[in-house]
């Protein structure tokens, strides 16, 4: 069966990593998929390998007018909007307070709560109207660092908390229209990449971690793939699957809760 028959469903950073999943699990559950990607190379790869299937629309999250763009793309072209996913995100490689020098600290947060949390909060503004109209759903994804520390440094982690708590202001605000969720997953194999403003523009996340190294802290000692992580998305935005979560995250962190990332801590060092 395909739960998503008919849907339509935007996704923010749908060019790679996980949103790259999204598009193809939702495809293969009937929606109708956009695509909101920054770059240029990726969007022409969606469509070189989607064609006509996925409307792919060139725009940063961090700008209002691209986020406005998209929605009117979707409405346009299918007619409706029922289910926004704001997935683009950026990832700060663990870089620390201490050995962080505060200039980059400074440049890092603007950069990276712009895409990581503002990209949020604009694309559900400007989904919010269809969303209403079709009493659609809004999906955030989260990660682990959302809910223990040691997944990021200080400016990824605190963005990825900030991002539930954006989430359940709206699911608050937006009942009973819209359903508002997250879904938060573990490291896995992506090209999450880093902000500019710390040097990391061309970091990839498997640049600073292996798969041995993300499977062994994982109780599950997997790898994890991002396909593996799309069932809790298309639970959440399937109507015959789900009237009745709303301010929910899903912790897809491969048992993680069991007892959190361990390692130790180094203390100030200056």
């Amino acid at each position: 069966m395909s739960w998503l028959q008919g849907e339509a469903c935007l996704i923010t950073g749908g060019g790679s990593g996980l949103g790259r999943a999204l598009v193809e699990r939702f495809v293969a559950e009937g929606a109708s998929v956009g695509v909101l990607e920054r770059s240029a190379e990726k969007s022409a790869q969606l469509r070189a390998d989607f064609g006509g299937a996925v409307e792919v629309v060139e725009g940063d999250v961090t700008d209002a007018a691209a986020n406005e763009r998209a929605v009117a793309a979707m409405v346009e072209r299918f007619g409706k909007l029922d289910c926004f996913i704001g997935n683009a995100a950026v990832w700060d490689h663990g870089a620390s307070l201490a050995a962080t020098p505060i200039d980059r600290l400074d440049a890092g947060f603007d950069e990276l709560f712009a895409i990581n949390v503002k990209g949020c909060l604009l694309g559900a503004k400007a989904a919010a109207a269809a969303l209403i109209a079709s009493q659609g759903s809004i999906i955030f994804t989260l990660s682990n660092s959302a809910f223990y520390p040691g997944g990021g440094g200080p400016l990824y982690t605190a963005s990825k908390h900030a991002v539930f708590g954006l989430m359940r202001e709206l699911a608050y605000e937006l009942a009973p229209k819209v359903r508002v969720n997250a879904v938060g997953p573990s490291g896995m194999a992506s090209d999450l990449r880093g902000p500019a403003a710390l040097g990391q523009q061309d970091l990839a996340i498997m640049d600073s971690r292996s798969p041995e190294a993300i499977s062994a802290i994982l109780p599950l000692q997997f790898f994890p793939d991002p396909a593996d992580f799309t069932g809790p998305f298309v639970l959440l935005a399937s109507r015959a699957n789900n009237r009745t979560l709303s301010g929910v995250a899903i912790n897809a962190d491969c048992g993680l809760g069991i007892r959190g990332i361990r390692h130790v801590a180094g203390g100030l060092t200056l």
